[in-house]
């Protein structure tokens, strides 16, 4: 049977009056690809903080199959303050030392490689395009050999050979054995590379299993008119496959 990595219960967080996470529970399985989709403002980001320990929830808890989850967590943010003149590899270096690691270059080649980076190693971060600084951002994400990976909109602005790059590299790592959690509006994205899908709309999940199981129980084409049925006011249904 699959370990559960990290199990959220009945999360809940308030901002002033406004609740933005009303009884949120997710599990996240070992070495699964699973994506978080809804709206924006949905409380998705909210829930992925409070499952990091980034936030601190009001109610609810989060279980972790360690207690030292964070050494064993990598988070790539939508836009990753790069230090200013520093190359990719140097950059590498420096985000390995914030985990009291020494990157030898043997290895930040490796990684670098890994993410379609081998070539641009010694180029100014700054100076990388936006589909290589997002790729970077994973590498950044991954320096510490992280078993599980959180990716926030990896795709975003991207153009399509960038995001199949993106795409490629999501399952490299779920092939070497890493668990990965990315978010997206894109659903043929989602489609393309999830195992499994959580939906959250107006701060509680209103969906979650397969592309297959979801769109055969709400008889829908596709994860697309799923998101149209579900997530623009329409039928709520927290069926859990």
């Amino acid at each position: 049977m699959t370990n559960i990595l990290m199990k959220a219960h009945s999360l809940k967080k308030q901002y002033n009056s406004r609740t933005v996470v009303n009884g949120i529970s997710v599990a996240i399985y070992e070495n699964e690809i699973l994506s978080i989709i809804g709206p924006n403002g949905a409380g998705k980001s909210t829930t992925i903080e409070m499952i990091l320990g980034l936030r601190k929830q009001d109610d609810g808890e989060v279980v972790y199959w360690d207690e030292d989850y964070r050494k064993y967590v990598g988070v790539q943010l939508q836009s990753t303050p790069f230090f200013p003149g520093l190359t990719a590899i140097e950059n590498l270096q420096v985000f390995a030392a914030f985990y009291k690691r020494k990157l030898l270059k043997q290895e930040g080649v490796e990684l670098l490689s890994l993410c379609g980076l081998g070539d641009v190693m010694k180029t100014e971060a700054s100076k990388l395009s936006g589909g290589q600084q997002k790729r970077l951002a994973i590498a950044v994400a991954l320096v510490h050999d992280p078993k599980v990976v959180f990716l926030d909109e990896p795709t975003a602005a991207l153009d399509p050979k960038s995001r199949r790059e993106i795409h490629q590299l999501i399952r490299k790592l779920h092939k070497r054995g890493a668990t990965v959690v990315f978010t997206s509006h894109d659903m043929d994205e989602v489609a393309k590379l999830s195992h499994r899908i959580v939906m959250i709309d107006k701060g509680t999940v209103i969906a979650q299993g397969t592309a297959e199981e979801l769109c055969e129980h709400h008889n829908v084409q596709n994860l697309e008119e799923l998101y149209l049925k579900l997530a623009t006011g329409g039928h709520h249904d927290d069926h859990d496959f």
